[in-house]
């Protein structure tokens, strides 16, 4: 047990948040960074984390404590609740208002996209049936899907195009790529997360952090007791590379996802 986490368990919430901060304090600024640049973003968000995270006895963090089982690392833990923090920060300090300019110079199409998936949240599919529905009905779903992909690439640049990809979900994939039905999507995505899903638990960490979070390999390293960040290229890289094994065994390509 970590020594904040001790503190914690014996009834010692002050010295178990400085023990908390002193450890985590250089990875919650790193996730930040990962969404904000602006140091005065930056040190609100972390203020907002910190507040977040002392709420109600520090609840989240006894929370976790108490769990018999962990099925990720405290430190993956973490990172996820920062990141839900900063983007929420972000939408309600921005808001709608603001967060719509981003679409004013799209075509029409994109722009109802950006409204349905940025901004209130909706799947793809339901996106596509809304906008056929209401506004384009000849609009098919490989031409949807390519205005889809047109309107992450315009909208995702830079840090806060970052704030709205976690908005928006999961990016589409490649048009080239995109011509199969929404059941034909879904399917494969479900190969695809049971894949990953057979990784040991420390591989599928390691690509969530390197891969996803796009955290630095020797943070990766850090966070996960590996000796470099070298080891943090090669568990990924294998992990990976066993993740499209899988899939090629029922005839899913590079391509296909």
């Amino acid at each position: 047990m970590e020594g904040w986490a001790a503190e914690l368990v014996s009834g010692r919430p002050d010295a178990a948040w400085d023990a908390f901060v002193d450890r985590y304090r250089r990875l919650i600024f790193a996730a930040i960074r990962h969404y904000a640049q602006d140091y005065d973003d930056v040190m609100d968000v972390f203020a907002r984390v910190c507040e977040a995270l002392r709420e109600d006895d520090l609840r989240r963090l006894r929370t976790y404590v108490a769990q018999p089982d962990h099925r990720a690392r405290f430190s993956t833990w973490l990172v996820t609740v920062v990141r839900h923090v900063t983007v929420d920060w972000f939408r309600h300090r921005d808001g709608r208002r603001r967060l719509s300019v981003v679409a004013d110079g799209l075509p029409p199409v994109r722009r109802r996209i950006f409204e349905h998936v940025f901004l209130d949240q909706r799947s793809h599919i339901e996106a596509y049936e809304l906008i056929r529905a209401r506004e384009a009905p000849a609009l098919s779903f490989k031409e949807f899907l390519g205005e889809l992909r047109a309107t992450y690439n315009a909208v995702t640049d830079g840090r806060r195009g970052r704030v709205l990809a976690e908005l928006g979900g999961t990016p589409p994939a490649d048009v080239e790529a995109a011509a199969a039905s929404p059941d034909d999507i879904a399917d494969t995505r479900a190969l695809l997360e049971r894949a990953l899903g057979a990784l040991s638990t420390e591989d599928r960490v390691a690509v969530e952090l390197y891969v996803v979070e796009e955290l630095p390999a020797a943070d990766v390293a850090r966070i996960l007791g590996l000796p470099n960040a070298k080891a943090v290229h090669n568990r990924v890289y294998r992990a990976l590379a066993a993740a499209r094994a899988r899939l090629a065994q029922v005839g899913v390509g590079r391509g296909d996802v």
